[in-house]
């Protein structure tokens, strides 16, 4: 008995470890580096150890397994830009959403990394359209501060952290308003004290225990504090009006060690140049193009080009969008940014600019572009083939690689699809034979 448990255990882990990286040699491909270059035709991608060792047109080297892509597209992995992926499953069952916790004592030092379930179902789901990696935030709810989000895979395995305590997410504008206590202004009170109470700490943290009420942070709170107050952690902060993104530009300034990081932002494009001068990097919700709030009054699909045009490092997230399941649409949504190219009056994106708006520059927004989003040298073995351009609507991913290990497709659509596609006399419930 005791020996059968012991492999019991043994299969278990070996389940839960992913699958060993094979060395891959793509060939014949139309390859997309992500950097925001054009595709190269006759292209050769080549994984060695789960990493990238080159993409572009080289001789294939023996050895690896091969693959003729067949003159298809070849991309990295798509890096979704803002989602709350494998922490939600069901919306309207609170048991299976983690994105928030309303009534904790704690903001700041939640950390939404032990949340996540690589067998949430839409982890499987988003890998079969191409989604390779992605930032997931917490959500806010009893403060300005949400917490510590992190980036992940979705791979098929238990292993799904990239990256815990990635970034510190918070809430301005309107959100950000309701959150500190009814207005813009106890959202300003709320933060500047939030940081002056974290640079106490980080001066002395052996006295914080004793500031008693005064102390309007836990000391939990201030601690995750203190790496965004250095620029060890970047500040994701969503904001969509842009008096509000001029307010968070004039803070910078007296606290310079922020590294910001604006999510939203979709009246970005009227101060764009402001933020450019800022050096703040964008993620922006990329269908924005109607004003569906107060603080949004200015939106246009125009702002990811206008902004970029300006000098402005922009990805695309999806924000209020559906984040904990559609990722997959920033697909969609990148194609519609090289359609407005062709609109007369509207800023659109070249094919390898939008590509790269959710590849490469979502990962260079979060300070890990040298890690993932795009194919070149040393990054995650994040490769997808294509059976037609990835940003037209009806182009599918045919293989999918995270750190060199072929995915599975397959997901609870797919099978949904296959049993009733065609389904044969006494293979389904008797309900469904009337």
């Amino acid at each position: 008995m005791r020996g059968l448990k012991a492999i019991a255990v043994l299969m278990a882990t070996a389940a839960a470890l992913p699958a060993a990286a094979q060395d891959v040699v793509i060939t014949n491909a139309k390859v997309v580096i992500g950097d925001g270059s054009e595709p190269i035709e006759g292209g050769t991608v080549v994984i060695r150890g789960g990493r990238i060792v080159s993409a572009g047109r080289a001789a294939a080297p023996a050895g690896a397994r091969t693959i003729d892509a067949g003159g298809r597209w070849v991309t990295p992995g798509i890096v979704a830009g803002f989602t709350r992926m494998g922490v939600v499953e069901v919306d309207g069952v609170r048991d299976t959403d983690d994105s928030s916790a309303a009534t904790s004592v704690f903001n700041a030092a939640l950390d939404i990394a032990p949340a996540v379930n690589p067998k949430a179902s839409p982890i499987a789901i988003n890998r079969a359209e191409g989604i390779t990696r992605a930032v997931v935030a917490p959500a806010a709810r009893g403060s300005i501060f949400a917490g510590q989000g992190a980036v992940i895979d979705l791979g098929a395995d238990m292993n799904a952290l990239t990256r815990p305590r990635a970034f510190q997410f918070m809430e301005w504008g309107e959100t950000g308003a309701q959150r500190a206590g009814g207005s813009r202004a106890a959202a300003m009170a709320t933060l500047r004290n939030a940081l002056f109470e974290a640079q106490a700490y980080r001066r002395n943290p052996a006295s914080y225990d004793d500031r008693g009420k005064d102390a309007l942070l836990t000391r939990a709170d201030a601690a995750a504090l203190v790496p965004v107050l250095a620029g060890q952690m970047p500040l994701l902060v969503h904001v969509e009006r842009a008096s509000d993104i001029l307010t968070l530009i004039e803070l910078k300034r007296e606290f310079a060690g922020l590294r910001l990081v604006l999510v939203g932002a979709t009246e970005g494009w009227t101060v764009a140049r402001e933020i450019a001068a800022a050096g703040l990097p964008v993620i922006a919700s990329a269908l924005a193009d109607l004003p569906i709030s107060f603080e949004q009054l200015a939106a246009t699909q125009s702002n990811i080009g206008r902004l970029r045009a300006a000098g402005v490092t922009v990805g695309i997230g999806s924000i209020n969008d559906d984040e904990a399941r559609q990722a997959r649409l920033v697909k969609q949504y990148a194609g519609n940014l090289v359609a407005l190219s062709k609109v007369p009056g509207a800023a659109g994106l070249s094919w390898g600019q939008a590509f790269a708006t959710i590849s490469s520059l979502p990962a260079e927004a979060i300070g890990m572009g040298a890690e993932i989003g795009s194919l070149r040298p040393g990054r995650h073995g994040d490769v997808v083939i294509w059976d037609g351009d990835p940003l037209e609507i009806g182009s599918a991913a045919t293989a999918v690689f995270v750190d060199g290990v072929e995915q599975p497709l397959v997901n609870r659509q797919t099978r949904l699809r296959d049993r009733y596609l065609d389904p044969k006399e006494g293979t389904l419930p008797k309900a469904y034979q009337y």
